[in-house]
C-alpha cells in the first residue's frame, strides 16, 4: 500500500525548508515571548540576551532552559503567552510536588494540535472511511482531545469512549466495527486480554490499526499487542507542556518517531551538563515550541532520555526521527548503586512469556534497597504447584539479574490478582523515604 500524508508538502519537505521554516518562526517566537512573557524575559535578561541575539536554530543554545520547577514555580498565568480572552481551553497534568501543570491553547493552537495528531493517524492507515475508537481519558488529560480532534480532521467515524467500562468499550469496537483504536498501551493489552478471554480471535476483531503512546512500553509488548488484537501498533510522544500526544509520531516503518519539526525544534543534551550533544547520542529530550501562542515554551526539559536520528525514513517522510524514550532522567531507579528502567524489566518478562500484568515495587531494608517484582500469570501457564512456581521464579530472579546486573525477589501471583489500570499503568510502587 502506497504511504499516505496528511499534510505532504510539510511531511516530505527538503531539510533546506525545514530549516528555513525553524529559523523564521524561532525569531519570531523569542520575539513573542520576550514581549508576552515576562518570567522568561527575566531568565533570558539574566544571560544578557535580547530577541536581537537570536537569528536563528544555530542561536538556540544561547537560550535558558525551563523545566517543571519554572512550570510550579510560574504557576498559573507566569508562563502565558497570550491574553485570556484569546484562550479557549486549558488542559493539565500532575507537576513535581503536587502543583499541577496547567497549559492554555488558543484556538489556533488547538486546529495546529489537531493537524498534528491528524499526520500520525494517516500514518497509521486511517482515512475518512475509518472508524476510530478514542479510548484515551478526556477531560484536564490531553490523551482524548488530541486524537479526538485529530480524527475529525482525518474525517474518521469518530467515538470518543475516554477510558474505563471495558464491556462497553468491546461492544462499541465490535458493533460500529471501529478500525483504528487510541489508548495507553497497557490499556489496549487489557483490551485484548479481555477479547481473548471472550473467545474472540484476531480475525473476528474489526480493528487495523491502534495508536498507543502516554506511557513507556517495549517493542516485545507492542508485538504481543499486535498479536492479540490482530493490528498493526503504532507509538505517539507528547506532553502536556507542549500541547499533547502528537509532539512524533510512528509511520509505517515502526523504527522511531517523527517530530513535527514545523512545530516543535528537538535538542538532545547531556542532562548533567546542559550541554548539546551531537545527532545520534543518547541523552535528554528538549523540545522548543515554534507556533504555540497561549503557552510558548522554548527549551523545555522533558526529562525523557533518548536519541535523534536523520537517517532517511523508507516512508518518505523527512522530519527528524526520534527512538522510544530509553526512560527518564528524574523517574529512572537508582536501586543498590544501579541504575534500572522499568522498560528493561518489562522486556525480560515478555520474553520469558508473561505478557500481562506486572507492578515493580522497591523499599529499603536495614538501609538497603530492595526490589521486588510481582507477575502476574496468565490462564495458559497458571499453575498452583508450588515446585513449578519456584522453578519459574528463579528462571525469572536469574533473567532479571542478567539483565540489571543485581538480584530481584519474584513473585508469580495468580491471573487478576494485580489491580488493572484504566489509564496510565502504576507499573512502580516506590516505598523508600528517599
Amino acid at each position: 500500500m502506497a504511504e499516505r500524508y496528511f499534510q505532504p508538502e510539510i511531511e516530505t519537505a527538503s531539510r533546506e525548508q525545514i530549516r528555513a521554516w525553524q529559523d523564521e518562526r524561532l525569531v519570531k517566537q523569542v520575539r513573542h515571548v520576550w514581549e508576552n512573557v515576562p518570567y522568561y524575559r527575566k531568565k533570558m535578561e539574566e544571560k544578557g540576551l535580547t530577541p536581537a541575539d537570536i537569528k536563528g536554530v544555530d542561536d538556540l543554545h544561547k537560550l535558558p532552559f525551563l523545566s517543571k520547577d519554572d512550570l510550579r514555580d510560574a504557576y498559573p498565568y507566569g508562563l502565558l503567552g497570550a491574553p485570556l480572552k484569546d484562550c479557549v481551553r486549558i488542559h493539565s497534568t500532575s507537576g513535581t510536588t503536587g502543583k499541577r501543570v496547567v497549559a492554555f491553547y488558543t484556538q489556533e493552537d488547538i486546529d495546529l494540535w489537531d493537524d498534528c495528531c491528524a499526520r500520525a493517524l494517516t500514518a497509521a492507515g486511517a482515512t475518512n472511511e475509518d472508524v476510530c475508537q478514542v479510548s484515551y481519558g478526556f477531560g484536564l488529560f490531553t490523551g482524548g482531545a488530541g486524537l479526538n480532534g485529530g480524527s475529525h480532521k482525518v474525517g474518521c467515524l469518530t467515538i470518543p469512549m475516554s477510558s474505563g467500562n471495558t464491556e462497553r468499550q468491546i461492544m462499541f469496537i465490535r458493533d460500529l466495527n471501529a478500525t483504528i483504536l487510541c489508548a495507553t498501551p497497557s490499556y489496549a493489552a487489557y483490551l485484548g486480554e479481555s477479547m481473548k478471554e471472550m473467545g474472540l480471535t484476531p480475525a473476528q476483531i474489526p480493528l487495523k490499526a491502534g495508536i498507543f503512546g502516554a506511557e513507556a512500553w517495549s517493542e516485545e509488548m507492542r508485538q504481543d499487542i499486535q498479536k492479540t488484537l490482530g493490528i498493526r501498533a503504532f507509538d505517539i510522544y507528547g506532553l502536556t507542556e507542549l500541547s499533547g500526544p502528537g509532539v512524533a509520531f510512528e509511520c509505517s516503518a515502526q523504527n522511531g518517531m517523527h517530530i513535527n519539526e514545523d512545530h516543535f525544534i528537538a535538542e538532545i543534551i547531556d542532562p548533567k551538563t546542559g550541554e548539546v550533544l551531537p545527532d545520534g547520542q543518547q541523552g535528554e529530550l528538549v523540545f522548543t515550541a515554534l507556533t504555540k501562542k497561549a503557552f510558548p515554551l522554548l527549551r523545555y526539559r522533558t526529562k525523557d532520555i533518548c536519541v535523534l536520528s536523520h537517517e532517511p525514513c523508507p516512508c518518505g517522510r523527512t522530519h527528524v526521527k526520534m527512538c522510544k524514550p530509553r526512560g527518564r532522567s528524574d523517574d529512572m531507579l537508582i536501586i543498590r548503586g544501579v541504575n534500572v528502567f522499568p522498560s528493561q524489566i518489562e522486556t525480560v518478562l515478555l520474553n520469558m512469556g508473561y505478557p500481562a500484568n506486572y507492578q515493580i515495587i522497591v523499599d529499603r531494608v536495614n538501609h538497603t534497597d530492595t526490589l521486588e517484582v510481582q507477575v502476574e500469570m496468565t490462564p495458559e501457564v497458571f499453575t498452583d504447584s508450588m515446585g513449578e512456581i519456584a522453578q519459574r521464579q528463579k528462571a525469572l530472579v536469574d533473567g532479571l539479574r542478567s539483565m540489571l546486573g543485581l538480584t530481584a525477589k519474584v513473585s508469580l501471583v495468580a491471573p487478576k490478582t494485580i489491580v488493572r489500570s484504566e489509564g496510565k499503568a502504576v507499573r512502580v510502587i516506590d516505598k523508600r523515604k528517599i
